[in-house]
């Protein structure tokens, strides 16, 4: 898949999250986000064209003036991908930070997100 396929599709999932107009944050999701595609986080799950518009409204409503950015590049081979992203509070302090981890389509199409929240656990020596 191309470079710039993925980065189209992620631009467009990530304007779509801070779209606050229902219509038109679903025009963009209608570019770039499959019609199976799901998405899920610890504290909620979406599935398809549907359930993702709404997801991302209830969170803008209870998050009134936080907005969720992609602050890294787009790390993608063979259909999957990864990127960091920031959510900012209304006053632009960072609230919480994580990895999206995704999967593209046959079609460029975003068919599955999966969000993690703050850094990995630390670890230890196997060895």
């Amino acid at each position: 898949m191309s470079t710039s396929t993925v980065d189209t599709a992620v631009d467009s999932c990530a304007r779509a999250r801070l779209e606050t107009d229902a219509t038109a944050r679903r025009a963009l999701l209608d570019r770039c986000w499959a019609e199976d595609g799901v998405h899920c986080d610890p504290i909620g799950r979406a599935a398809g064209r549907d359930g993702l518009p709404h997801h991302i409204g209830g969170f803008q409503a209870e998050q009134s003036g936080a907005r969720l950015e992609v602050v890294s590049g787009v790390d993608e081979h063979d259909g999957h991908l990864r990127s960091a992203w920031q959510l900012r509070a209304a006053d632009g302090s960072v609230a919480l930070e994580g990895t999206d981890f995704g999967e593209m389509d046959g079609d460029g199409m975003v068919r599955r997100v999966i969000g993690f929240f703050g850094p990995l656990p630390p670890g230890g020596s196997t060895g």
